[in-house]
């Protein structure tokens, strides 16, 4: 069986999750698919669940994350912004520098772990 290691980052106001692991999935699932209803089916989530994270971020940060596209022959779809692109970035490299950090510790909980 594989083992994995998640870091599970998130940022809140008040009660509100801005900054989220499934935040940043639904935002890489947008740039991915150009759609949020595309996006929230490869999450196997609905559209209305989609749309409400995204309505979230974008009233919770100080620049929208998403933007809507006008429709055209395919109908409409939706981009990220610039603050979108940069969010998904610091949060993976976060990531990243929080496992560096870690792995000495990660490594004797791995040991620790049955196989």
């Amino acid at each position: 069986m594989k083992t994995d290691i998640q870091f599970r980052l998130r940022i809140r106001r008040g009660d509100e999750v801005v900054i989220g692991p499934g935040k940043i999935a639904l935002l890489e699932a947008i740039a991915a698919t150009g759609s949020i209803s595309a996006a929230a089916r490869t999450l196997d989530m609905s559209y209305r669940r989609a749309w409400l994270l995204t309505d979230e971020m974008n009233r919770g940060l100080t620049m929208p994350v998403v933007e809507a596209k006008s429709g055209g022959s395919k109908g409409g779809g939706a981009a990220l912004t610039p603050t979108a692109m940069e969010i998904i970035a610091r949060y993976r490299a976060i990531e990243k520098i929080a496992q560096k950090a870690a792995q000495q510790d990660l490594d004797a909980l791995l040991g620790m772990i049955a196989r």
